[in-house]
């Protein structure tokens, strides 16, 4: 049987992270793409900002290219999918999805986490890790669509779940995907 890999795409605060846990809880491996920031803020003792987020974002994708993220993960993914079904939390770029696309073809699942602005802002709020303050969220928003180009992933994804009635409802739609897809 052919393992496959479902990518999450959606705005910040759209549930993409709870979203990889559901699927955790159907055996599937979650790669988070955003560690590989988190672990150079660490690296270089750089305060954990949403500022800082930024710049390190931009510093790996001028290096290694808008499919940075990607690439980086590579083989940890093709390791992976050699025992499990994996989820990507957080693929962002049309290079990202088109750089796994040429590799893993029809594997490759692209499932759209979508909320309304005031319900992503108002959830990023009050998050507990790293809270965004609305401003902060349309700004991260703006970067997202304009210098990320995360429009085209979730424009062209395989399935689209409307996340704005809780936790169990998106629990309920997970399931259901996995039902219909695996």
């Amino acid at each position: 049987m052919d393992r496959k890999i479902v990518a999450l795409v959606g705005l910040p605060g759209s549930g993409k992270t709870e979203a990889a846990r559901f699927f955790s809880q159907h055996g599937f491996k979650i790669i988070k793409f955003g560690d590989l920031t988190d672990k150079l803020i660490q690296d270089n003792k750089i305060e954990h900002t949403e500022h800082n987020e930024k710049r390190m974002r931009e510093y790996l994708r001028e290096k290694e290219g808008m499919e940075a993220y990607a690439k980086l993960h590579k083989n940890d993914i093709a390791k992976t999918l050699v025992t499990t079904n994996i989820v990507i939390d957080g693929l962002y770029s049309w290079e990202e999805y088109l750089f796994l696309k040429k590799i893993y073809k029809e594997r490759l699942l692209l499932l759209a986490i979508y909320a309304p602005p005031p319900v992503r802002h108002l959830r990023l709020n009050t998050r507990h890790h790293r809270p965004l303050h609305k401003e902060e969220a349309i700004s991260r928003d703006k970067e997202e669509i304009e210098n990320l180009n995360v429009g085209g992933p979730i424009a062209v994804a395989n399935h689209t779940i409307v996340n704005i009635r809780g936790m169990e409802d998106l629990r309920i739609h997970i399931a259901e995907f996995v039902k219909t897809q695996f």
